[in-house]
């Protein structure tokens, strides 16, 4: 929302910047050599500490809920570590997408288009590696050399304490909208939704969530390099951070449209920002030996290609009927990840009502389209909609008017029912 200069404001200050926030009398804060940093530390620490606390106590709640279901059961002993099992609980958390992720850290690449022997002509896994990212395999191995802890630890440790900082960015951009107990109530909204179990686990999705909201951050609040740097690493670290390349192009567009001079850092971000997503598709394109290379192995070793929505609309109209013959059937996890879209189908035109900046209204709607209309494990649909972070919005806004107390233990409670729909089932009754 804009909102007029006052009258003493220098030349710049309250003038809309494109983005939906006003440029503001924040230039007019002291910042020289002698400022006293001391206030402003205490003051930040005792603004994000609720936030931290908060996001922390309910994360461990969900947590050790998912881990005695998961001991209770004991179906991990029983698998193999590849695929949700080991020795112990806690390996189920690099299981599935996290091994590869590990194999990455460990071995780096060896991309190529692996014809299956069977002559079905479909491409073999083996190899092929290259489907994955390689942010977060890279951050693993970057802290395991700095740490000496292993791949597992070095992942786990990426993802929470990116976890963390995704929730201080959702509390930050939240508050724009609601004020601080909005924001407070966004970051608990975190950490319980339907797909947070790999939040804290050995997968991207913590580490892609904070780049995409400080990214987001940094557009509304004029800062387009500090944008497009935080969109470069979210292409490294994803496919669909298309929808957030073009959500920065779109709010950088606007800006463009609406300024009278500084043309420069909003165009520098629009070329910036899709380098790490397009430079990644070219890198595997020329190793396989064919540009096309990454979305062939995408379709012939992981089923994922981009079918308009015909396996969401098959899904849907089985689970209506009581059908299970549609394509990887994960009845429960199906079950989560259809209410899921239906609960964002709702908030979404509640989030439009909002009037939100253009990059959360384009993220989120494209994050939205490419997941829905993608052919996929549908079971993991809701944790590929986790990013779509701006979802919280007017769920948030809606909890600001209750009492810290009760905000807290409704929270609390929806935190013990996560460890069972956003963990177990995600991990142990379907494939995260």
């Amino acid at each position: 929302m804009n909102h007029p200069a006052p009258p003493s404001a220098p030349p710049g200050a309250g003038v809309d910047t494109g983005t939906g926030v006003d440029a503001g009398p924040l230039a007019l804060r002291p910042r020289g050599p002698g400022t006293d940093r001391r206030p402003r530390l205490r003051r930040a620490v005792a603004h994000y500490a609720p936030v931290l606390a908060l996001y922390g106590g309910l994360k461990l709640i969900g947590f050790s809920v998912f881990m005695y279901l998961l001991d209770s059961a004991g179906d991990f002993r029983h698998k193999h570590p590849r695929f949700g099992g080991g020795a112990h609980t806690w390996d189920v958390l690099a299981s599935w997408d996290g091994w590869w992720y590990q194999q990455i850290a460990a071995h780096g690449y060896t991309p190529a288009l692996v014809t299956d022997p069977n002559g079905r002509g479909l491409i073999t896994l083996e190899g092929n590696s290259a489907a994955f990212f390689p942010l977060y395999p890279a951050t693993m191995r970057l802290v395991s050399d700095c740490t000496g802890l292993g791949l597992y630890g070095s992942g786990m440790l990426v993802s929470v304490v990116a976890s963390f900082a995704a929730a201080l960015g959702v509390h930050a951009v939240t508050a724009r909208f609601g004020g601080s107990r909005a924001g407070l109530a966004a970051a608990g909204l975190w950490a319980v939704w339907p797909g947070s179990g790999t939040e804290w686990s050995g997968y991207s999705e913590s580490l892609y969530v904070a780049l995409a909201v400080w990214a987001c951050h940094a557009v509304m609040s004029d800062r387009w390099l500090t944008a497009g740097v935080l969109v470069f690493a979210a292409g490294l670290g994803r496919p669909t951070a298309v929808a957030l390349i073009a959500a920065l192009t779109v709010a950088a567009l606007l800006s463009l449209h609406r300024r009278r001079g500084d043309f420069a850092r909003p165009w520098t971000a629009i070329l910036i920002a899709p380098l790490g997503l397009v430079g990644y598709l070219l890198w595997v394109g020329d190793h396989m030996g064919d540009l096309r290379g990454y979305f062939i192995l995408q379709k012939g070793a992981w089923a994922h290609t981009f079918d308009f929505g015909k396996q969401t609309i098959d899904v849907f109209t089985s689970l209506a009927v009581g059908r299970s013959d549609y394509l990887f059937p994960c009845p429960v996890e199906d079950m989560i990840g259809a209410m899921t879209v239906l609960l964002g189908l709702l908030l979404l035109p509640l989030l439009i009502r909002l009037r939100p900046p253009a990059v959360l209204t384009v993220y989120t709607i494209l994050t939205f389209a490419l997941v829905l209309g993608s052919q996929q494990i549908f079971g993991n649909v809701s944790r590929y909609l986790l990013p779509a972070f701006p979802l919280f919005i007017p769920l948030a806004v809606k909890l600001r008017g209750l009492g810290l107390p009760t905000l807290t233990a409704l929270l609390a409670l929806t935190a013990v029912a996560s460890g069972s729909y956003a963990g177990y089932a995600l991990f142990e009754l379907g494939v995260p």
